[in-house]
């Protein structure tokens, strides 16, 4: 993971806002290393100056590229990545459909620039908290994950898939109703 990460770290090209997302974390080969770091990127309030040019494009620690980066909660729901989808959801590499999971889970494919994603997305993690420790709700970009997003056929944003702990998910395209969320929820999550 290190090596993919120092790629992405590198072709950030010095662009502040860029860099954040890619170098989100304590480096300490860096020399303009993020004030009051202790390692723990969950922990780093400093900001990246927008300068790594004697980076030495390593990610240290729990630090993060955005596009790699592990399970990390957003507001009741989980963002996750490639990688750790294919570990706690499915192996898009395997073209038998298997869920890995240990409790149902919604996914949602999502972009930042969806303007129906940004409505739903407070729904999900309504969802998210009111069955919190029974069911899963990640999120996947599909501009940072477009090989998950290609494995489910997905087209169009925002698509949901509901995850029953066995049997075949369902899928769900675009927008709808708090009431309609729930519903599917407990007629394809729970089943």
């Amino acid at each position: 993971m290190t090596l993919i990460c120092a790629a992405v770290m590198i072709s950030c090209g010095g662009n502040k806002e860029t860099k954040q997302e890619c170098c989100n974390g304590n480096k300490a080969e860096c020399t303009h290393q993020h004030e009051g770091c202790t390692g723990d990127h969950e922990n780093c309030t400093g900001e990246c100056d927008g300068t790594h040019e004697n980076c030495s494009g390593e990610c240290e620690n729990k630090g993060t590229c955005d596009k790699h980066a592990k399970s990390e909660p957003t507001s009741g729901s989980i963002k996750i990545n490639t990688e750790t989808f294919i570990t706690k959801v499915d192996d898009i590499n395997d073209k038998e459909w298997k869920y890995l999971g240990d409790k149902p889970a919604i996914v949602d494919f999502y972009a930042e620039w969806c303007g129906p994603c940004k409505m739903i997305a407070p729904m999900l993690d309504e969802i998210a908290k009111s069955y919190d420790g029974k069911l899963y709700v990640y999120k996947v970009n599909v501009d940072e994950c477009p090989e998950i997003a290609k494995a489910f056929e997905v087209q169009a944003i925002p698509t949901l898939l509901f995850i029953p702990m066995e049997g075949e998910y369902t899928k769900q395209v675009g927008g709808m109703t708090m009431e309609d969320l729930t519903k599917l929820v407990t007629e394809n999550c729970f089943k």
